[in-house]
């Protein structure tokens, strides 16, 4: 019996709730369970042999396999993967349609502090787990961080078809991998690195909840690059007169170019910003 057939005996598929470049993304049943998923499935004719596109399709489900073997809350969980000679179904968690992307775009006014602190906490808790085991992610953004169907309130980290495995030594990673505005400097210079890029990432995230804008810009891809590895991190008056002070010394400890000297998600979660909830003494 064939995989697609055997994902159809197991899920009865409903509605399309989402679409890429290669596939789609459907809402299914599973009556033995009794419950809803997310089915992901992609077409293997749209991708080139060398392509990247393939390389992150075959990478994304080993990555979440693993993670699933331990579960955490705020990671989008793999329950089942059906590889057939046409295309790759996963079957994930179901997630609110809104991404954290979708729900910045829409915030007006900003995300408050302690909005921002219960979301930052989550995904640093997401990061800490996946770097325990090994993995980083690579491409954290606001577009990878969806939502729990049932608790919109429960971020899941999602997309780790850029993620890579350091090993049971815990060795480096090369190679330049992930999105302008939120991509690490040591990623952009060529540099070997680790775990540390996630959270130079979460770092950006939580720059854009507080702010609405990203600390690196340009006109180009290239200027954006430019910005980055600069580094040259800033709190403009305008946008951050409201911002807490400690709330800018995790900025600043997150987003610091000196990948050694940046803090782990370990420790972020340990900072008084974030043991507090964002709950500060407003700024004068």
């Amino acid at each position: 019996m064939c995989e697609t057939t055997i994902l159809k005996n197991k899920y009865q598929m409903c509605e399309e709730i989402g679409r890429g470049r290669f596939g789609i993304i459907s809402r299914c049943f599973c009556p033995s369970k009794n419950a809803f998923f997310a089915c992901k499935t992609i077409r293997k004719d749209l991708l080139a042999d060398d392509s990247t596109d393939r390389e992150c399709l075959q990478n994304e489900p080993k990555i979440m396999q693993l993670l699933s073997l331990s579960p955490h809350p705020n990671i989008l969980h793999l329950h089942d993967v059906y590889d057939s000679d046409d295309s790759l179904s996963m079957i994930l968690d179901l997630c609110h349609p809104s991404t954290l992307y979708d729900r910045l775009s829409s915030s007006r006014p900003l995300l408050t502090e302690p909005k921002s602190a219960a979301l930052l906490s989550q995904l640093l808790s997401a990061l800490a787990h996946c770097h325990r085991l090994g993995v980083v992610h690579r491409d954290v953004k606001p577009d990878n961080i969806l939502f729990d169907a049932h608790d919109p309130s429960r971020l899941k980290l999602a997309d780790f078809g850029s993620a890579a495995w350091l090993g049971e030594d815990g060795g480096r990673l090369s190679g330049v991998v992930g999105t302008p505005y939120y991509v690490a400097p040591e990623v952009l210079l060529g540099r070997e690195y680790n775990e540390k890029v996630d959270v130079w990432s979460a770092g950006v995230v939580l720059y854009v909840m507080l702010a609405g804008i990203p600390p690196f810009y340009g006109e180009t891809v290239e200027e954006i690059f430019e910005a980055v590895i600069r580094g040259n991190l800033r709190f403009p008056p305008r946008v951050f007169r409201e911002v807490s002070k400690e709330a800018k010394d995790l900025l600043r400890k997150m987003i610091c170019r000196d990948a050694s000297r940046r803090i782990s998600a370990e420790q972020a979660l340990r900072h008084p910003w974030i043991l507090s909830g964002g709950e500060v003494t407003p700024i004068d």
